[in-house]
């Protein structure tokens, strides 16, 4: 996975091609609608310095405790990354899968550990169906504002989830109401076992509710070669968009892969 796991990370940091340190946004993941933006960071996660000031470059312990942050794969593939904030109805996300199924699409799904309590059969559902599934925390709260024992509870009690259903605790990360981690919650990422934070570069924006037309034009307006979509299970406007999503990415001559599959080479 040469997109994904450079042998110099400063160099990634350097190039912005899709990876990104441990820095903040602003989240597109809710499931109220409300969406929280993080205070403005530098690439590295940390406060910005003023211009004059020179921060001694990070050691090289520092760098391969921190994950690659991933927003998207590369541009001039024709495959992209239709991710999933996994909990919510499970009819919904059973409905979801089999279009996408019946598309020749696979999905990225990021679980809730909650959910999964809720929902265990799903665990295996989307693993069957040829998904990608990773983890997104136990609680869906905000990760990026807790202290350092709850953000390792959180990440944790989802992986041990992920375990005892599956045999892993699923190759993704995605912290939290937030679309890139901390740099404090990115080391716990890679401590629990992920080499990588999952982010992405298209917003669907369909947890506002704001009509299966809207979430469609969204994407279709953002995404490309390589893009890594988000999107939501348990709303059905996502279940009603996705049809027309795959079709019009099918006559744009894309495909739907799973993350794996997208950063794959």
């Amino acid at each position: 996975m040469g997109q994904v796991t450079p042998t110099n990370r400063r160099d990634v940091l350097r190039a912005g091609a899709g990876l990104v340190a441990g820095g903040a946004m602003a989240n597109g993941c809710g499931t109220t609608g409300t969406a929280t933006a993080a205070p403005p960071t530098s690439p590295s996660g940390s406060p910005p310095t003023s211009p004059s000031a020179s921060p001694p470059p990070p050691s090289s312990s520092a760098a391969e405790r921190l994950p690659l942050q991933v927003t998207h794969g590369p541009r001039d593939s024709a495959n992209v990354a239709l991710t999933f904030h996994g909990q919510g109805d499970p009819a919904l996300a059973t409905r979801l899968l089999a279009t996408a199924e019946q598309h020749g699409a696979h999905l990225t799904v990021l679980a809730v550990g909650t959910w999964l309590d809720a929902c265990p059969a799903m665990a295996r559902r989307i693993l069957d169906g040829g998904h990608d599934l990773g983890n997104h925390t136990q609680r869906h709260i905000s990760i990026n504002a807790m202290a350092e024992a709850g953000a390792r509870k959180e990440i944790t009690d989802c992986a041990d989830r992920l375990r005892r259903l599956t045999g892993s605790v699923g190759r993704w990360f995605r912290p939290s109401r937030a679309a890139t981690a901390s740099p404090l919650v990115a080391r716990l990422a890679v401590a629990a076992g992920y080499p990588h934070v999952l982010s992405y570069d298209v917003d669907s924006l369909d947890y506002t509710r704001p009509g299966a037309s809207a979430v469609t034009r969204k994407v279709l307006a953002e995404v490309r070669g390589g893009s890594v979509v988000s999107m939501h299970f348990g709303y059905q406007d996502t279940v009603d968009a996705l049809p027309d999503v795959l079709q019009e990415l099918h006559r744009r001559g894309l495909r739907a892969v799973t993350t794996t599959e997208l950063l794959s080479r």
